[in-house]
């Protein structure tokens, strides 16, 4: 069957969708699976130093589509843990260098050698976001407890919907229960009654994230924050390990849900 192609997006940036890529799959890899991170955000990559591989890198997957080398010279290896590649994005080339099938090609062409293929995708609804789903089976959205990236994740849903990507799962970022409490954040609860997907994990705020992505060492090496344990356990479910979710107190944001539900017509 091969592996299983997973692109992780958001319709905002900034919500820490290459952060997750990179965490995800190092946990992924650290489980014994083989897994590749792809970096389609072509022309703006940073997948590449979140790993912690930008000077190893050589090749691009716009060389391997426009044959200019082969896929295996373009795979950099990530010697710190076993299995796990990177492939990364052209950093001067723009986004319509790449069609949607020709991105379905190169992800047929990673599934015989990998259990997982993830795709970071770029942010927005356009050209770009289309590319990178192309190949994928099934995906994961990630947003923030904000408003505008709620809004912004509901139309990525819908347009993955349409495409026939399933399952559709969300990850909550950067939360904070304490600021939900105070009525100053979206709880799960708001966010789930709007978007209407199954919820794979929640990401608490943590500082060691930032410090972390500065090093170019994803979180789950170590596995020592609560941020790299959250990651770890949306790897385990990706994994179909029941994992219970983090628990968190219930608090409907009141203020912020009203905004929502005239936003979306509720």
């Amino acid at each position: 069957m091969g592996a299983r192609v997973i692109v992780i997006t958001s319709g905002k940036g900034g919500v820490g969708k290459t952060t997750s890529t990179a965490n995800i799959a190092v946990a992924l890899a650290k489980a014994g699976k083989r897994v590749v991170a792809v970096d389609t955000d072509i022309g703006l990559r940073n997948l590449d130093m979140v790993m912690g591989l930008e000077s190893r890198v050589v090749y691009n997957f716009i060389d391997v589509i426009e044959k200019n080398c082969k896929l295996t010279q373009a795979l950099v290896r990530d010697k710190r843990v076993e299995n796990l590649y990177l492939l990364p994005a052209a950093q001067t080339r723009t986004k319509d260098a790449v069609s949607p099938a020709q991105m379905a090609e190169l992800c047929s062409q990673l599934r015989p050698d990998f259990d997982f293929v993830l795709l970071d995708c770029p942010a927005g609804i356009e050209g770009g976001f289309k590319n990178a789903a192309a190949g994928a089976d099934e995906a994961l959205v990630v947003t923030t407890p904000e408003v505008p990236a709620v809004r912004d994740a509901d139309r990525i849903i819908g347009m993955l919907e349409s495409m026939g990507k399933s399952p559709i799962r969300l990850v909550i970022n950067r939360f904070r229960a304490i600021m939900v409490q105070n009525n100053e954040m979206l709880s799960q609860e708001d966010i789930l009654d709007v978007l209407s997907i199954k919820l794979i994990g929640i990401v608490p705020e943590d500082d060691s994230v930032i410090k972390a992505a500065n090093r170019g060492e994803p979180l789950t090496f170590a596995q020592e924050s609560p941020a790299a344990q959250a990651y770890a356990n949306i790897a385990a479910r990706i994994l179909g390990e029941n994992v219970p979710l983090l628990q968190w107190d219930s608090y409907r944001s009141k203020g912020l849900f009203s905004s929502l539900k005239k936003m979306f017509g509720f």
